[in-house]
């Protein structure tokens, strides 16, 4: 195990319900408002703790432009109502910068440099386009063939890992099916109730005949993705979406969404100066790249990089949460590393519950933190693939 001064320990943890973008719920709600209401929720669960002692948020977003831009990271802590004296700094890591996020600030934590730090991710895909407003790609990408692969849309890599990997449309569309059966019977059991902060939405309708604006409220409480009249039949009815003659669909592709999620990660000092009780452990944390053309390839290397750190085995883990980019690439790594599918996404992945780039890593881990309580299992993981090539895996122990 790689060797660290103290242990980081995650002392709450929440989300907020992923929206689907570009007309979902959040369609007109700011992305640093939607995050300043999850970091004002995140500090509600821990009320004995002195918000003072957080030295800073480190909050992760894929496009920070626009209005998740000018470091949205502090500007949600200001507009949470946490002290001036409370940092803010956005990173981005594209698809894992909310799981970056937590493991730079649990990095603070075990090197002794911080005793109190925010760790989350926020994303409006509905308010910030996927590659921005302006993209602007280098002419030196096109100069030299083994960088084309940056320029290529995430689309495409999938259906590169689909081919290379022998991954059929029929494994892709079972495997869209199950995410959304998954991820149904979860939310019908109750199953994401501990991890999500309900979040008020506020309507404005122009009322024709009095000229006047009616504001109207209501309580979103669940993940608006899943859908429970998915078929395999329905599935294989789309057409794919990014090569003539492909296999990936939008129906087995994440779906485009808004969303935040927010840890609050404290050192053993803090723990005992505030009495609180610690949810679980930051472990370990890897990241590795891969060509870009096969972006969807990168939790192959980063899993295993992180259960090394860890001094774990694959077999050790309980819960692993695998972003579902595309089914293509999910399957290609479960298939590659022999992970145990009974214990990849039991509740539904991206496919189905939404992928808000920069705010995944975030999200996710605060389901791993609270499935791992709920069911009482030890060891849990959020790992994914990352655009221009790169996977990340973060592992995380229940205390």
């Amino acid at each position: 195990m790689s060797k660290q001064l103290q242990d980081a320990y995650i002392v709450a943890a929440t989300r907020a319900p992923i929206g689907k973008a570009p007309k979902g719920s959040y369609k007109n709600t700011r992305p640093d408002d939607l995050l300043a209401t999850i970091l004002k929720s995140t500090l509600s669960q821990v009320p004995d703790l002195d918000p003072k002692v957080i030295e800073d948020a480190i909050i992760g977003c894929a496009i920070p432009e626009a209005q998740q831009g000018l470091n949205v990271a502090r500007i949600g802590a200001l507009l949470s109502g946490l002290p001036n004296t409370v940092g803010g700094v956005t990173v981005n890591r594209f698809c894992a910068s909310g799981l970056t996020a937590l493991a730079m600030a649990a990095d603070r934590i075990r090197v002794g440099e911080a005793d109190a730090m925010i760790a989350g991710g926020i994303e409006s895909m509905s308010m910030v386009p996927m590659m921005g407003n302006t993209p602007s790609l280098s002419p030196s990408i096109f100069e030299r063939d083994e960088n084309v692969g940056i320029a290529y849309g995430m689309g495409l890599t999938a259906e590169k890992v689909a081919q290379q990997w022998g991954v059929t449309r029929e494994a892709q569309d079972a495997f869209a099916l199950a995410s959304h059966q998954k991820a149904i019977k979860a939310q019908q059991a109750g199953e994401f109730t501990n991890e999500i902060t309900p979040i008020e939405i506020v309507e404005r309708f122009p009322n024709l005949a009095t000229g006047e604006v009616s504001v109207k409220t209501r309580m979103l409480s669940l993940d608006e993705g899943p859908r429970p009249d998915t078929s395999i039949e329905g599935l294989g009815k789309l057409r794919p979406v990014f090569a003539n003659k492909g296999s990936v669909t939008a129906g087995n592709s994440s779906q485009t969404s808004d969303g935040a999620g927010a840890l609050l990660v404290v050192s053993e000092k803090i723990l005992k100066q505030f009495n609180l009780t610690p949810l679980a452990r930051f472990v370990s944390f890897a990241v590795r790249g891969v060509p870009p053309e096969i972006m969807g390839i990168g939790p192959k290397e980063a899993i295993p990089a992180a259960l090394r750190a860890a001094g774990l085995s694959q077999q050790d883990m309980d819960w692993i949460e695998l972003n579902e980019a595309f089914a293509a690439q999910a399957l290609a790594v479960i298939k590659d590393l022999d992970l145990d599918t009974s214990k990849v996404n039991p509740m539904g992945g991206a496919i189905a519950l939404g992928h808000p780039l920069g705010a995944t890593g975030a999200i996710r881990a605060a389901t791993v933190v609270h499935a791992l309580r709920r069911h009482n299992l030890k060891y849990g993981m959020v790992t994914m693939c990352v655009g221009t090539g790169m996977g990340a895996a973060g592992i995380i122990e229940r205390m």
